[in-house]
């Protein structure tokens, strides 16, 4: 009898103990992530296939990560220093039009966008227009004095006065409907892009739905955010929370790596690989390695 009864508890415990495992949602086939253990990011100075990267407190306001809101204006070292005027660029306005000739973007940032208007237009979707890029403060000040905080953020609290962010039209109707604005959903960050502000996430960003905002953030991050149904504000609180994950992205494998600048400042990176940097516009430093 007693053994029957010691028996019935220990099955009981396993039942109770398999009903608490944490559930952790799968990641879409092309987006892999996995959690390292402690002995993973442990590296030794003598260990000659590392190396440490240091990095300044001024690298925490530049980078394509970087979040900018009323909360968080940008910094001098934030603005993109290859902003051009599009219009004096044929070259890379291939695949869209321009609603203004002033219009001015990041080249890189504008070289990537014609690249998915190109991939786009093979689907028959080619009725792209930019109807406005970069902002210097002024003009942005200017336009919320006239249009007021319901429709624009003051000077330095814009995404619009990095370089990066641009807003996104359709010849054809509103980006609500359009075939431009459903393409862009499915294959923007395929190309580095996000949308900024989605429709179920205004309590987090704090700017009500706009179909037609895109930010650039680039590879893999895109594609992380996508496959987590992921905000901005959200990716780099995940970063923060994780410190160092192992993804894998279309068959490219990185490391992600989140430091506290300046209570840390150097990184322990594998020698000889490729790497990019980014600060969060926080506190923050993201680095993310190409394995």
């Amino acid at each position: 009898m007693y053994v029957k009864k010691w028996a019935f508890l220990l099955l009981l415990a396993c039942c109770l103990l398999a009903g608490c495992a944490k559930q952790v949602p799968a990641s879409s086939s092309d987006v892999k992530i996995d959690y390292p253990k402690a002995e993973e990011i442990v590296y030794t100075q003598t260990d000659s296939s590392m190396k440490a990267l240091r990095v300044q407190k001024d690298q925490v306001y530049q980078g394509n990560l970087v979040l900018i809101n009323s909360d968080y204006a940008v910094h001098p070292e934030g603005v993109q220093t290859d902003i051009v005027s599009l219009s004096d660029h044929k070259e890379l306005v291939n695949g869209f039009s321009l609603l203004d000739p002033s219009i001015a973007l990041s080249q890189r940032v504008a070289e990537q966008f014609a690249k998915m208007t190109a991939a786009a237009a093979n689907e028959n979707v080619n009725h792209f227009i930019i109807s406005s890029g970069y902002r210097d403060l002024e003009t942005q000040e200017q336009l919320y004095q006239e249009k007021g905080a319901d429709y624009a953020l003051p000077a330095g609290n814009s995404e619009h006065n990095l370089g990066l962010a641009l807003d996104i039209g359709s010849s054809l109707e509103s980006m609500d409907g359009a075939p431009e604005g459903e393409w862009l959903k499915q294959h923007a960050a395929d190309y580095g892009f996000i949308l900024r502000y989605p429709k179920d996430k205004t309590s987090i960003t704090g700017i009500q739905y706009e179909p037609w905002h895109y930010r650039y953030v680039g590879l893999p991050h895109s594609k992380i955010m996508q496959s987590n149904n992921f905000t901005l504000e959200e990716y780099l609180n995940w970063l923060k929370e994780h410190k160092t994950v192992y993804i894998n992205v279309d068959g490219q494998r990185y490391q992600i790596s989140y430091k506290d600048v300046p209570r840390e400042t150097a990184f322990q990176i594998p020698a000889n690989h490729k790497y990019e940097l980014s600060g969060d516009n926080q506190e923050g430093v993201i680095a993310t390695i190409y394995l």
